[in-house]
């Protein structure tokens, strides 16, 4: 067996688990909270129609950034240059940064749509941001901590 350095594919590493975590949560959202709970769709200021219409896009949206990543992912894999730690930390940190602009730029700033209507919002709001900043420091603490060591994989000769 022969040693190999992923280092110089840290970047493609981060970036895989960037898009697979932002797709992933993206994909939970719009199936979870559009389809099956029905509590909002992508944008709510007009017609369910439109509404119908915005969450395809995001759907495309979420689906296009899993299959970028997994194309990244399977290069690695081909390239025997994988950082599972690392793509972990690009996942949670892809995952927490989609949320927490979820929760406060769509949700707050752009009022795209809330979590939930015709409830008390504060509780949903502060579980979505408060469950997303866990998810963005998680994953930065991993990336930091795979920054600076070499990412070594077993492959065989």
């Amino acid at each position: 067996m022969k040693r190999e350095n992923t280092s110089e594919y840290r970047k493609q590493n981060f970036w895989s688990g960037i898009l697979f975590g932002l797709g992933m949560v993206a994909f939970i959202d719009e199936t979870a909270f559009h389809q099956l709970l029905h509590w909002h769709h992508f944008y709510d200021k007009s017609t369910t129609s439109i509404g119908l219409i915005s969450d395809g896009l995001f759907h495309a949206f979420s689906w296009f950034s899993t299959i970028w990543s997994l194309f990244l992912l399977a290069d690695l894999r081909r390239k025997k240059a994988f950082w599972l730690k690392r793509w972990i930390g690009g996942l949670f940190l892809g995952a927490g940064l989609f949320q927490l602009y979820d929760g406060t730029v769509q949700h707050k700033f752009m009022k795209l749509h809330q979590i939930r209507y015709h409830v008390e919002i504060l509780p949903y709001d502060l579980t979505w941001n408060i469950t997303a900043l866990m998810m963005v420091i998680f994953g930065l603490v991993i990336v930091l901590r795979t920054r600076k060591s070499e990412g070594m994989i077993k492959n065989e000769s």
